[in-house]
């Protein structure tokens, strides 16, 4: 990246806002008209809309001592695409609004929007509009996504029904420990003078903290397979209380096996480093963004060969409550540990 540095008062808002759109391609036929005009117009031909929308943080939500600015605009889009997959939906626009402080340059910027539309690529959707304000201090981000699902087909978390099985996709805990391997480094670095960050060449759980994936597959084979999951949501803030928010939405109880939950080996051995419990991680851990969802017993041949598809549970009577059995049987009750924005 140049040196130079342009400061965005030089554009203004309007100069910033036409800067970073000006090479927008519409990729969705529901896309009429995008950013240029004082709204956007969209037409999803009969298809149901489902909006989603997020507010992130700097000092809460991101910490951009570690985070790259376009690792943090590909997250900014994924995090919320991930909340229409949850919601069997394919995503199709986003509009996004930040403020930002004058020690952010338009060099910055473009490194931000840079991994905006580098989201947008990958997952087949258009940025069709937002707002720029100044912050006082800090970086403020705020997108609404908005995806289409044929009527009927979209799925909720509260309709999960006993003796459903309870599955989640991909690894969980390895966002956590991404985070407690960088704040450990952090830390180092501002405590120690001139000692350089040693991130032990932890790829995956870096990457799973700096550059999550939404599991856009996921909706891809349900769809191919015809298979609706009978209740679903992302898995943002850990999963146990995920898991509870499906039991209280959907007036059940459930039951979850210690030696189902998948934890990636990178993620097993950090934990044990840190003399953490791997599962621990998994259950308390958010910001994985993987999808929890319940099936049919009947569906189950659809899903029982399909790599980075675990069975862990299964969905008891209400009375029963939610609990984790663990390798050494023992029963415990699920407690929501997760990630909480006011606490």
């Amino acid at each position: 990246m140049s040196e130079e540095r342009t400061e965005i008062s030089s554009l203004g808002e309007f100069g910033l806002i036409n800067h970073l759109t000006k090479n927008i391609e519409h990729q969705n036929a529901s896309t009429i008209l995008g950013v240029g005009d004082d709204a956007a117009v969209i037409d999803h031909f009969g298809r149901q809309t489902v909006v989603t929308t997020d507010l992130l943080m700097e000092g809460v939500h991101f910490d951009l001592m570690y985070t790259p600015l376009k690792h943090l605009g590909y997250k900014s889009v994924v995090v919320n695409l991930s909340d229409l997959y949850a919601m069997n939906a394919t995503p199709t626009q986003i509009v996004i609004s930040v403020a930002i402080s004058n020690r952010f340059s338009v060099e910055a910027m473009d490194e931000f929007y840079d991994g905006i539309y580098a989201a947008c690529e990958e997952y087949g959707v258009d940025l069709i509009g937002g707002d720029t304000t100044s912050s006082q201090k800090g970086f403020v981000i705020s997108i609404t996504a908005l995806g289409e699902v044929a009527p009927d087909q979209y799925v909720k978390r509260s309709t999960a029904q006993v003796n459903d099985l309870i599955c989640v996709t991909g690894y969980l805990g390895g966002a956590y420990l991404g985070l407690l391997l960088l704040e450990r480094e952090k830390k180092i670095f501002l405590e120690t003078k001139g000692v350089q960050p040693d991130l032990e060449n932890r790829d995956y759980i870096v990457g799973k903290l700096l550059k999550p994936e939404a599991r856009k597959d996921v909706i891809e084979f349900f769809q191919r397979e015809a298979l609706v999951p009978t209740a679903m949501m992302d898995i943002s803030d850990g999963l146990s209380s995920e898991v509870l928010h499906i039991c209280k939405q959907s007036g059940v109880g459930a039951v979850l096996y210690e030696d189902k939950i998948p934890v990636h080996p990178e993620s097993k051995e950090f934990a044990y480093k840190l003399e953490l419990d791997p599962t621990a991680c998994a259950l308390s851990g958010g910001e994985d963004y993987e999808l929890l969802f319940t099936i049919s017993q009947n569906d189950y041949d659809k899903i029982k060969e399909v790599e980075g598809i675990s069975v862990i549970g299964y969905i008891a009577e209400e009375k029963e409550g939610a609990t984790i059995l663990t390798r050494g049987g023992n029963r415990h009750a699920l407690v929501a540990q997760g990630w909480n924005s006011f606490s």
